[in-house]
């Protein structure tokens, strides 16, 4: 690190748990982001600002005006513009130490596998079961740690799936592809703080994950009611049955 690394980054670094050698840790790391709508524009940018060395995060969306409720890094001159696109060009402003890959593509087949297994972290911050049931088997395969958010009405849920561990759960352990696509924010709305409190505890998740540090959502789903700001907290254990992570 060099003497400006070391002052932006000095209030992570006095932290006895970070210190110099789980700074250089996020330095080093790559972080695969899918998704830079309501759950990954957070994510990214404390990701971002916390030094995570390499990010590449995936989007096949423009900004449009209904998105910047929630969507924090793009702003309303972003309009029409590839989200990745403005999402980079915020990210760089922040920190333009930060090598920040944005890519226009729906991640999926090859691409997906291929791009899972060159990332120390996974964050799903998609929309859709569909994608969410396809990043999982990804990281599954790839043994892949998988840093899980949602987000819709006044409902937030986070969890972390370490599958480089043979008693972890998957998500497909959680969840069953059972036809519930209707279930998002375009049809059910969303409160913006929702989004940011979430994504903001995936990119906490994952530099956890980086550091070697804390205890991890593993094995737990973290559920917030922002209307009563309670949280509460399910134990989740391996389906030994379940047909995505049994043989792993």
């Amino acid at each position: 690190m060099n003497n400006n690394q070391l002052l932006r980054y000095s209030r992570q670094i006095m932290l006895p748990q970070v210190d110099i050698e789980g700074q250089q840790k996020l330095l080093n790391a790559k972080v695969l982001i899918i998704g830079a709508g309501g759950l990954g524009s957070p994510a990214a940018l404390y990701l971002t600002a916390a030094g995570i060395g390499d990010l590449t995060i995936y989007d096949d969306d423009v900004v449009d005006l209904s998105n910047l409720q929630r969507q924090i890094t793009h702003y309303t001159a972003d309009i029409g513009t590839d989200k990745v696109i403005s999402t980079k060009n915020t990210l760089n402003l922040l920190n333009p130490d930060i090598q920040v890959s944005a890519i226009k593509k729906h991640l999926e087949g090859e691409s997906l596998t291929s791009e899972v297994k060159t990332a120390d972290i996974v964050l799903d911050c998609s929309d859709n079961f569909k994608t969410r049931f396809e990043i999982n088997k990804a990281c599954v395969e790839q043994k892949t740690p998988l840093v899980s958010g949602a987000a819709i009405r006044f409902e937030g849920q986070i969890t972390v799936f370490l599958n480089n561990q043979v008693d972890s759960p998957c998500y497909h352990c959680l969840y069953q592809p059972d036809g519930e696509e209707l279930q998002n924010c375009a049809t059910q709305g969303v409160i913006a703080p929702i989004t940011g409190i979430v994504g903001s505890i995936q990119a906490l998740e994952a530099m956890k994950i980086i550091m070697e540090i804390g205890e991890i959502l593993n094995g737990r789903l973290l559920l917030l009611d922002g209307l009563t700001m309670e949280w509460q907290t399910m134990r989740l254990r391996k389906n030994p049955a379940c047909p995505c992570c049994r043989l792993n």
